[in-house]
């Protein structure tokens, strides 16, 4: 059976760690070759070139939150592999924990900048190249916080509310023009990320497995799977939707 991704050329933001790491190893695997994107060079996996059946992997540093390294990136795709054909734009973080009215206006800033301008970057430079070449196919990575509120993470939830907003925006923009772009919605994933909070306060674990109805985390395989498939042709009526793989989180 042929593989999901054969000869699609994909880039993926925040590839350093969690769902971005995954992605990378599941797209290849599925037979894409993969750009893989960070701002840490040292996390990022090694490159290496098309060798008979195994597709390549490219690193490149850049910060999405940045319009000309998000530039530089999708010119340096095309040039070396001659067309662009997939994205998912994962690259976020979770700011500082806060409440709405305390919290601080740099934090905001930057949450916003490379969670939602991150992901319009991306797009505003994805999409030409993809026009370019006949169609593509783009899953931004938003949360199931873009559907329901969360304690002292007013950037967060704002930004992937904002990008679920931006998605649909982008997928009528475009989709007559063969460029499908949809969200894909994680619930609670063990992540680097979500880590740090369980390190500071390990109840929290506890209280995040009891809003999964699985019963336990998602891990960072079971989203990139899904994008995986959003991402293929398997996927082709697929656009503007914004789709949770959550373990049952908003089904409460």
């Amino acid at each position: 059976m042929t593989r999901m991704l054969e000869d699609k050329i994909i880039i993926v933001t925040g590839a350093g760690s969690g769902m971005g790491a995954a992605a990378v190893n599941i797209f290849a695997r599925e037979g894409a070759h993969v750009v893989a994107v960070g701002r840490t060079a040292s996390k990022l996996p090694p490159g290496r070139d098309r060798n008979g059946d195994i597709p390549a992997v490219l690193p490149f540093v850049a910060d999405v939150s940045k319009g000309d390294e998000v530039k530089r990136l999708v010119e340096a795709t095309v040039a070396r592999f001659g067309r662009l054909d997939g994205a998912f734009n994962n690259a976020a973080i979770d700011g500082v924990i806060a409440k709405t009215a305390d919290y601080p206006e740099e934090e905001w800033d930057q949450v916003i900048a490379i969670n939602l301008k991150g992901a319009w970057n991306c797009m505003r430079y994805q999409i030409p190249a993809m026009l370019a070449s006949g169609g593509g196919a783009i899953v931004n990575n938003a949360s199931s916080l873009s559907e329901v509120g969360q304690f002292s993470m007013p950037a967060y939830c704002a930004s992937k509310a904002g990008l679920v907003g931006l998605t649909k925006a982008a997928a009528l923009d475009y989709g007559a023009s063969g460029i499908r772009v949809n969200a894909l919605s994680p619930g609670v994933v063990q992540s680097p990320m979500l880590q740090i909070q369980i390190d500071a306060n390990p109840q929290i674990r506890d209280i995040l497995v009891s809003r999964q109805v699985i019963g336990r985390l998602g891990i960072p395989e079971e989203l990139a799977e899904a994008a995986a498939w959003m991402l293929s042709d398997r996927a082709s009526f697929m656009v503007g939707a914004n789709v949770a793989v959550d373990g049952g989180y908003l089904a409460l």
